[in-house]
């Protein structure tokens, strides 16, 4: 049985076990590495992203900001589809070279309602939906009657143009 680590200590194993991470870390994981529960760690996250660490929480799991490899070029797109085409949209965009970072709404009520996704490929978009499918959450689009933004990030500006093109081509582009 491993140690239960306590408060501090266990915030700080917390961030290096994050830090030293190739891929996002489930809340279940970590509670299993501290040997508390995953309440316990969903606490911990709100008072560290409170101390302004860069940890978010993605469908996969969290990271820590600081390791993701530099992404200089990032736009912001208009979209609207419905849900049974999210998989293509997400699928048109990480097949260009993109990342698609978050989704945000307007919402009449909350106002701005953003999510991180963070996916950069296909099993990526594919884990995220299964995710969503799971859980059958609906997705944020669908309190807006399909009209949502990505931040899209990539290496090169040619990727976001590109990604771009698809989706005017497929119609996911809101006018």
């Amino acid at each position: 049985m491993t140690k239960k680590l306590i408060g501090n200590d266990r915030r700080e194993a917390i961030i290096g076990w994050l830090q030293q991470a190739k891929k996002p870390i489930t809340g279940g994981e970590l509670a299993e590495k501290a040997n508390v529960s995953r309440q316990v760690i969903v606490q911990d996250i709100t008072l560290l992203k409170a101390q302004n660490h860069p940890i978010i929480a993605t469908s996969s799991g969290y990271l820590f900001m600081q390791q993701q490899a530099a992404q200089p070029f990032e736009r912001v797109i208009a979209c609207r589809h419905h849900r049974e085409e999210t998989k293509d949209e997400l699928y048109t965009i990480v097949d260009n070279g993109a990342m698609v970072k978050d989704v945000m709404i307007e919402h009449p009520v909350y106002g701005d309602l953003k999510a991180s996704i963070m996916v950069s490929n296909r099993t990526e978009v594919d884990s995220f939906i299964e995710k969503v499918e799971q859980k059958n959450a609906p997705y944020l689009l669908e309190l807006t009657d399909g009209v949502h933004n990505h931040t899209i990030s990539a290496d090169q500006e040619w990727k976001l143009d590109k990604a771009f093109e698809a989706l005017k081509q497929k119609g996911y582009l809101f006018k």
